[in-house]
């Protein structure tokens, strides 16, 4: 690791002062003299709940079985308390199996016909041809039927809660579409066929991905194929120095390409829970090079990966040693000039508390704030939120109260199970079934380059923003005040993605109820969360929606914002670039990489973001 400056505290020995004992999960009751000591074993018996919790998460990958459990019996009881919705469902299973009774008679007497029932526009298991041919129409067929009747059976229950209905038929949908015929080699007939073709070497093929995949993950090696992507030689290669470096961030300064620069500096902060090179992947997909090239100036904030020694930081600390840092850093490099601040993902969020709490405290160094795939208000999280509750909380801190910190790979479970067809079972039958290979990509090996996050930061954003909501509701505090989003005045562009499940598009919109800017700007572009955003001119099939909105506007709702304003065809970043452009004062001499009292510590991309 490159040397800190002398009058830098060194990363392993930064003190960061006694305000880090753990938060109380519940209000701490007022003193009284006429309370009681704990009685002899109290800690003793937390601990050991504490210890077994924590052991039990890691094989549940941290789901927790009592929130289940408590969803079940809840969905249970109103079910059993509704004759009526007893009676409806059992009509609707009579009325499936008449259907499908009817299309296998189609089926016997006239040949292949036309399906009773369509899958869902995203579902593309049964695609393949041969999934209309006798027996595995009826098979795929009555799949469809069952897995409709359960969502009939999970859903619209009187007095049932809607979490909790999400819940169920959520946990209801992971067992059906683990038993579904795609994924059964007696049932699929592409697998059948391949294996008839190939004298079943395709199933020993994938018997040898399977052994292979499941040795590199016990070793904690990346996957197959993710070796020919290295960061700093074909990944994160846009040149620049490291221009700053505390204990949670180096910041990266990137080296101008054009004779002048636009006068206000760009700030990414990117998400902890990731790698910062999404934003700088291969030449030809970066959007750090994108702006360098037309005449941006570019810092760039990579978090450090913390450990168990980093227990302790929370989200203050982040804010402080992040984008307040880094803000000080970019102040006395290009002195006098405003910054463009960008907030990707969790980092949008935090930056948002920034610009609230600067706005609050009369500090105007920003110039703009762009978020992208981002939320502010979480009441509507999306299906995320099945993972976000009083119950799933308490049991990820006794996890990350063992261990200091969520590893990255703990926390990868949720986001797959949210997407289990597309990033589970699509695998299990092409790589172990089908016996191939999926290609590697840039953007799939930075997917899984994991990173960990302090026990104390993940408790106090699961907490306050997700289960509290406190930055929406104005309860969020810096410095022992609330901050509110209402106080920041700065132009604001807030990109959301149409398929992302982390950062619901919808949710992202509500920028329009909650900040009181001078004008707001909304684009919304095709992808999910990540390859949303990287979304390169030139990519095919991308196409976007962007309108802005001045603060005398009435509001507009995000379905009739959708279905009215216009869709353009292509990458969204060259709209991005010309509204930062046009926000811009002029264009001036690049600065210098660095300044007095920053000089140069190392290279680009620096060697946090190397860090296992």
């Amino acid at each position: 690791m490159p040397e800190a400056r002398p009058d830098d505290t060194p990363p392993e020995t930064l003190d960061l002062g006694d305000s880090h004992a753990e938060p109380p999960r519940h209000p701490v009751a007022p003193f009284s003299p006429m309370a009681l000591p704990p009685l002899p074993g109290y800690y003793t018996a937390r601990a050991l709940d504490r210890a077994f919790k924590a052991n039990l998460a890691r094989v549940t990958l941290g789901i927790s079985p009592a929130g289940l459990a408590s969803s079940y019996v809840e969905w249970l009881s109103h079910l059993v308390l509704s004759p009526g919705k007893q009676l409806e469902l059992q009509e609707k299973a009579m009325r499936k199996w008449l259907r499908l009774a009817v299309h296998a008679g189609q089926l016997a007497s006239k040949g292949p016909t036309a399906p009773c029932i369509e899958p869902l526009t995203q579902d593309h298991r049964f695609d393949d041809p041969a999934w209309g041919q006798w027996p595995y129409t009826l098979i795929y067929q009555g799949f469809l039927l069952t897995q409709q009747f359960w969502h009939n059976a999970t859903t619209d229950i009187d007095g049932l809660s809607p979490h909790t209905e999400r819940v169920v038929s959520f946990i209801a949908r992971q067992m059906l579409d683990r038993w579904s015929p795609s994924n059964l080699p007696w049932a699929n007939p592409e697998i059948t066929r391949t294996t008839l073709e190939q004298g079943g070497m395709n199933l020993v093929r994938g018997w040898q991905n399977a052994v292979e995949d499941a040795e590199r993950r016990f070793s904690t090696r990346p996957p197959v194929g993710a070796e020919a992507f290295r960061v700093g030689e074909n990944l994160a290669i846009t040149p620049g120095k490291v221009v700053y470096r505390n204990h949670l961030i180096e910041l990266i300064q990137y080296t101008p390409t054009t004779k002048t620069v636009k006068a206000e500096p760009v700030l990414f902060v990117p998400a902890w829970i990731m790698k910062y090179y999404i934003l700088d992947l291969s030449s030809d997909n970066s959007l750090v090079r994108y702006l360098v090239d037309r005449g941006h100036t570019v810092f760039m904030i990579s978090w450090r990966n913390p450990t168990s020694a980093d227990r302790d930081l929370g989200m203050e600390d982040y804010r402080r040693l992040g984008p307040m840092a880094a803000l000080d850093v970019i102040s006395a490099i290009v002195p006098g000039r405003r910054v463009h601040a960008v907030g990707y993902c969790l980092g949008g969020t935090l930056m948002s508390i920034a610009a609230a709490a600067m706005a609050r405290d009369g500090d105007d160094r920003l110039a703009s704030l762009s978020t992208l795939a981002t939320q502010i208000d979480f009441t509507e999280a999306g299906e995320l939120m099945l993972f976000i509750s009083d119950s799933e909380v308490a049991y990820l801190e006794n996890m990350m109260w063992d261990q200091g910190y969520l590893a990255g790979d703990q926390m990868a479970g949720a986001f797959q199970l949210l997407r289990s067809n597309d990033l589970i079972w699509s695998r299990v039958v092409h790589d172990y079934l089908l016996g191939e290979r999926q290609p590697m990509s840039d953007l799939m090996a930075w997917n899984a380059d994991l990173t960990r996050m302090p026990y104390r930061m993940h408790s106090e954003y699961l907490r306050r923003l997700f289960l509290d909501n406190q930055l929406a509701t104005g309860r969020y505090t810096v410095d022992d005040r609330p901050v509110a989003l209402s106080d920041i005045r700065v132009p604001i562009f807030a990109v959301a993605t149409l398929k992302d499940h982390v950062a619901p598009w919808r949710s992202v919109y509500k920028i329009h109820l909650l900040g009181d800017a001078s004008e707001v700007t909304f684009l919304l572009t095709s992808g999910g969360h990540n390859a949303g955003i990287v979304s390169e001119p030139g990519h095919p099939h991308r196409r976007y929606q962007m309108h802005t909105y001045r603060d005398d506007e009435p509001y507009v709702d995000p379905d009739t914002w959708r279905q009215t304003v216009a869709t353009r065809e292509g990458s969204w970043w060259p709209a991005w670039q010309a509204w930062l452009a046009a926000r811009s004062t002029g264009d001036v001499a690049p600065p210098t990489l660095g300044a007095e009292g920053y000089p140069p510590l190392a290279d680009a991309p620096g060697c946090y973001v190397r860090q296992a």
